[in-house]
């Protein structure tokens, strides 16, 4: 099947729900492994490095919200949280902490599998009009694997922070407008993101730029937006660079 060599790790105490999702996931190609504790589930992630995480956020021992937490410290895979747990508040402070998508309990195995499909396609797929695999100097970004590296060494970026850099390393020598960067990232809802663009640029910097306070890949337009990169920066370029 379309699906194959992808696999899904399932994180639920639920029996007859990791049951549900594992044949239907099956049934679409995908690999699935399981796991009924936060504690096990970061196990099944360091040995089995799956492609997408579906986590419940109520489980025995290590909460769900915690296993996000501490796979964000360390790793960019996709996660998309199933929970009974459905008020905002609660999808704000799941998002928050880096996961891709949130679906309520209970759910219908249609919905799930599409939400599947998108957020793949999304992080798997690499952006139109580049390779899979970008590299300029100590910055290496493999789309299919969803990994980013700075000489050889992984960096966690968060869901945000990672589809700001894909459209950056896509649009690469164009100068982006604020409001492009925005609508291209955040879509319809980009009005009330406008604010945090600027925090999202100066966090994703910090993690991917060679020298602190001396962008080699971001650099600021000024009062216009940015513009990324690949080239050499020579020393008297960075008089006129500044931060946002």
């Amino acid at each position: 099947m379309k699906n194959r060599g992808i696999s899904i790790l399932v994180v639920d105490d639920e029996r007859e729900i990791v049951r549900v999702l594992q044949r239907s996931l099956n049934t679409y190609g995908y690999t699935v492994f399981t796991a009924s504790t936060g504690e096990e589930a970061i196990e099944k992630l360091a040995q089995h490095r799956p492609d997408l995480l579906l986590l419940d956020l109520l489980l025995p021992g290590m909460s769900g919200l915690d296993v996000c937490r501490q796979v964000r410290a360390t790793s960019n895979v996709p996660i998309i949280v199933l929970s009974v747990k459905n008020t905002e508040r609660d999808k704000v402070e799941a998002l928050d902490l880096g996961a891709d998508d949130y679906v309520a309990k209970p759910f219908g195995t249609k919905e799930v599998l599409a939400r599947v499909r998108v957020v793949l396609r999304r992080v798997i797929q690499p952006p139109r009009g580049i390779e899979p695999k970008f590299e300029a100097g100590p910055l290496s970004v493999d789309f299919a694997r969803r990994s980013v590296q700075i000489d050889g060494q992984e960096v966690a970026l968060t869901p945000t922070e990672y589809d700001l850099l894909k459209v950056f390393i896509t649009h690469r020598g164009k100068i982006l407008t604020r409001q492009m960067l925005l609508s291209e990232v955040w879509g319809a809802n980009a009005h009330v993101k406008a604010h945090s663009l600027h925090v999202y640029v100066a966090q994703l910097r910090q993690k991917i730029e060679p020298i602190s306070g001396r962008p080699r890949f971001i650099l600021t337009v000024p009062s216009v937006g940015y513009r990324f990169t690949d080239e050499i920066v020579h020393e008297e370029s960075h008089e006129t660079v500044q931060q946002s």
